[in-house]
């Protein structure tokens, strides 16, 4: 089914969510949280829990998705492109966060089409989180549409040396534990859709998920721990991972503020043309810390 190019530019209808600190815990947990990060999952943490900033995405599932059905493009054919995630501030441990999203473009990809949503979540009346989502979906282009602009976004020099890596394993259950938190796609979950649909190595894990790990490391690594001093975090998801994978996830320190992240899975590598083995990369991205 073609792409409806006339919704670029529709905005959805604001959507509440209500939340508590299980809304927080489960998102955490669905991240791979661990107990060293109790003030993420404790609600009597003095001072009210702490609340990462990739959280921003669960309130912005609803509109988002209601943008892609705008669209009227095959859900089955879907995988996530890239996510960005800017905040404004932190919220308490409960409350309710209303959010807007925007169609704002579908790009011809040639092969595949991508499409643009962002959103606008405010808390008691201010702006709290935006996100940037881009969508692919598999097999709608071609439709003589536009390319996206360039990619800005800075990396860390050729060769250079991280500043920090870790590893991170993600369990067997770490899909079926993330998608709790909104991203209920079937590909997560069912081992005879992820075949249908070109996954016959099973359901993979959410570019979120993988995500969250990431933003989880950034804070521990980057941050001191504070998570208020994270503003922005850009990722592009390049392959698939699959729950049970352990994430390589490194960060090397740029000027002004940035982080340059790469991240990889553990055994998983590519060769070169001059035959140089080299981790393939399942994630790209940078960050803006304070």
């Amino acid at each position: 089914m073609a792409l409806d190019l006339n919704a670029v530019g529709w905005k959805t209808t604001p959507q509440t969510l209500r939340y508590d600190w299980k809304t927080l815990a489960t998102y955490m947990l669905g991240i791979g949280a661990t107990k060293d990060e109790l003030p993420y999952l404790y609600e009597a943490t003095p001072g009210g829990m702490k609340v990462l900033p990739s959280f921003a995405v669960v309130p912005a599932h609803g509109p988002v998705l209601e943008a892609l059905t705008k669209t009227g493009g095959n859900f089955a054919m879907i995988v996530h492109g890239s996510q960005t995630v800017r905040a404004f501030g932190t919220i308490p441990d409960r409350g309710s966060l209303e959010t807007v999203g925007t169609l704002k473009a579908i790009y011809d990809l040639k092969k595949f089409a991508q499409v643009i949503v962002e959103t606008s979540t405010t808390y008691d009346g201010k702006v709290i989180y935006e996100t940037v989502w881009s969508i692919i979906f598999r097999n709608e282009g071609n439709f003589g549409g536009s390319r996206p602009p360039p990619d800005p976004a800075p990396s860390a020099p050729k060769d250079s040396t991280p500043t920090w890596a870790i590893e991170a394993p993600t369990s067997p259950e770490q899909a079926l534990l993330y998608r709790i938190s909104g991203d209920q796609n079937p590909l997560h979950a069912d081992p005879a859709f992820a075949a249908e649909v070109g996954f016959p190595q099973g359901p993979i894990l959410h570019g979120l998920c993988t995500f969250g790990f990431v933003t989880r490391a950034l804070v521990k690594q980057s941050c001191g721990g504070d998570a208020s001093r994270l503003k922005a975090i850009t990722s592009q998801f390049r392959r698939p991972v699959w729950p049970g994978d352990v994430l390589q996830i490194a960060g090397t320190t740029l000027d002004s503020g940035r982080v340059a992240l790469t991240t990889s899975v553990k055994g998983r590598t590519v060769t070169s043309s001059e035959g140089k083995v080299s981790p393939e990369l399942v994630l790209s991205g940078f960050a803006e810390i304070l």
